[in-house]
């Protein structure tokens, strides 16, 4: 009888073969861990950093719940620092919580609850396509971006001044970005525009992409929740919606570089000739133009079946046609570049996320301009750099419009070919 030899080779392929997969799945944990750990760090250092500061604008909101809550006037409160409540009532109440704790706490728990957490949702509906493909390091790739765009300047004011619009953000993806939600389509875009009235531009969005019923249910969500500041400050209510509403005297600074929005450029365009009525004339004839464009780049991105991409030139819209747009109201950016990066095998593309990432991180250059301005800078240029979020916006409306259509144009041509 002939005895088997066992050279064990089967044994040793098996014992590679595992070993492999031993030390990929230990470079993906370790992987995993370091950037979850970054995104910790980054946030914590925002979180804490903002907490530290005046949070000047989260007073305001302060103050307008208390006022609520104590039965005074809204809208003829002043914060220590002499900043009025320039918001709808809804927002009054949403922030009565704000009084219930010391400041402090309010500051801390503002950070991580309304700044925080929308932006890990903006994040996640942003950037779906490329953690998609990056499979098993998809936790390591949201972690990573996450602290990036906690990086971008609007972000840092959204920490620093203890702003809503992150928030704002995350609710109309949360109503537009899944495939069903659980509540009616609609729903969240009208509260959020019951807060601060910039993202009612997606009830137009909704209207131009047939989708009425949507928003219908957008329509009303906002008449309900303004009909319950009604019911619950009447007083304020009708001072909002007959006055205040078109006194944006009450903001201050509309002309300054801080404002981005196409107003604010013509405003900075006619200085110092700014109360004629030429800036206003300029300004609602450049928006009309802007706006129809605009929508019509949104439509024809959600009718190729990128709403994503329709959804990121309407907050740009929202931003640029408002007559005022701080520069924290640019926290659409978020969508903006996970629409442009898209799964990250365009190279033209990831460059247009990067720079422009890179415009919108750290550092204001439309401030550092006014002053330059000031000293004796050349005029074009330094109104340029003025501008430079805001004509930035308009440049990424195109460039977005333009890349899905060409990215369209050669899945076709393969298709046929």
């Amino acid at each position: 009888m002939t005895r088997s030899v066992d050279t064990g080779v089967p044994a040793v392929a098996g014992y590679f073969t595992r070993r492999h997969v031993s030390l990929g799945l230990a470079a993906i944990v370790t992987v995993t861990v370091l950037c979850c750990l970054l995104a910790v760090a980054v946030l914590a250092w925002r979180c804490i950093s903002g907490s530290q500061g005046p949070m000047l604008d989260l007073q305001v909101y302060a103050a307008g719940g208390n006022a609520l809550r104590h039965g005074l006037s809204v809208y003829a409160i002043r914060t220590p620092d002499g900043l009025l409540f320039t918001y709808p009532p809804v927002a009054a109440i949403l922030a009565v919580p704000l009084t219930l704790v010391p400041f402090a706490v309010a500051k801390v728990g503002w950070t991580v609850v309304m700044v925080c957490v929308p932006l890990a949702i903006a994040v996640w509906f942003s950037f779906r396509p490329l953690l998609a493909r990056v499979g098993p390091l998809s936790l390591a790739a949201f972690a990573a971006v996450l602290a990036c765009c906690a990086l971008l300047y609007p972000l840092a004011r959204e920490f620093s001044f203890g702003q809503v619009d992150i928030f704002l953000v995350a609710l109309c993806l949360l109503d537009l970005a899944p495939s069903r939600p659980g509540w009616p389509r609609g729903l969240l875009i009208g509260v959020a525009a019951a807060i601060k009235l910039e993202p009612g531009v997606f009830v137009v969005y909704l209207l131009v992409t047939r989708r009425r019923r949507d928003a219908a249910v957008a329509v009303a969500s906002f008449a309900a929740c303004t009909a319950l500041a009604w019911l619950v400050s009447p007083h304020d209510s009708a001072s909002y919606w007959t006055s205040m509403i078109f006194n944006t005297r009450r903001i201050g600074g509309s002309g300054s570089a801080q404002n981005q929005s196409l107003r604010g450029m013509a405003l900075r365009a006619f200085e110092p000739y700014r109360t004629l009525l030429a800036p206003t004339v300029v300004w609602l004839a450049v928006a009309l133009v802007v706006a129809a464009l605009g929508f019509a780049a949104a439509r024809a991105c959600w009718a190729r079946g990128d709403d994503m991409a329709g959804i990121a030139i309407t907050g740009l819209l929202a931003a640029t046609l408002s007559p005022i747009a701080w520069i924290q109201h640019y926290c659409w950016l978020v969508v903006v570049l996970g629409v442009l990066i898209g799964d990250g095998r365009s190279w033209r593309r990831v460059c247009a996320a990067v720079a422009a990432g890179i415009l919108f991180a750290t550092t204001s250059l439309p401030t550092w301009a006014q002053d330059w301005l000031k000293g004796g800078f050349p005029l074009l240029p330094g109104r340029l750099l003025e501008d430079a979020l805001g004509l930035s916006a308009l440049v990424l409306m195109l460039i977005i419009y333009r890349s899905h259509r060409r990215a369209q144009e050669e899945s076709s041509g393969a298709h046929v070919g």
